[in-house]
């Protein structure tokens, strides 16, 4: 019987699957987190949060367990808004991320890894935080060209 090698590390020495929220709060506002000094790549940028499915989970209960984690809420996890090929050659790292419509449907989001991430908000569609991670640039275009018209808000742009 051959051995397997559990030393090796997703989206290193394999391609990762990482999956993402696209949080949508009733107002149109969308939710993204700026990556801390631990993250495993992209450090500063902001992004749509999500995180790495495990082995035999499924990509929705990937996301509600990552959110969780990570920020203390419950979603619901809707349709897929599209798949990513995220290649980051400078960091040596390849990841393929499907990334779905969510709504929050219990807690306020918090950041309850403050390694991992620096700060979080809502944003109104046109006028995401920069820089952005490579995925989140993809996942706003999509989104953008399916809701062109989304709606515009002049509340507090973040939490």
């Amino acid at each position: 019987m051959q051995s397997i090698n559990t030393n090796f590390k997703r989206g290193v020495d394999y391609i990762g699957v990482g999956v993402g929220a696209v949080i949508i709060h009733p107002d149109g506002r969308l939710f993204l987190a700026q990556r801390g000094e631990k993250a495993k790549n992209e450090r500063g940028t902001w992004e749509f949060p999500g995180g790495a499915v495990e082995f035999g989970e499924t990509l929705a209960a990937a996301l509600q367990r990552e959110m969780r984690e990570e920020y203390g809420i419950e979603i619901a996890v809707g349709e897929l808004l599209d798949v990513v090929d995220h290649i980051l050659p400078d960091e040596g790292q390849h990841w393929v991320s499907p990334s779905f419509l969510c709504t929050i449907v219990a807690g306020e989001p918090v950041i309850l890894e403050a390694g991992k991430c620096a700060q979080i908000g809502w944003f109104h569609p046109h006028a995401l935080p920069a820089p952005l991670s490579l995925v989140t640039q993809r996942n706003a275009a999509h989104y953008l060209a399916r809701w062109p018209a989304a709606k515009v808000v002049t509340t507090n742009r973040s939490l």
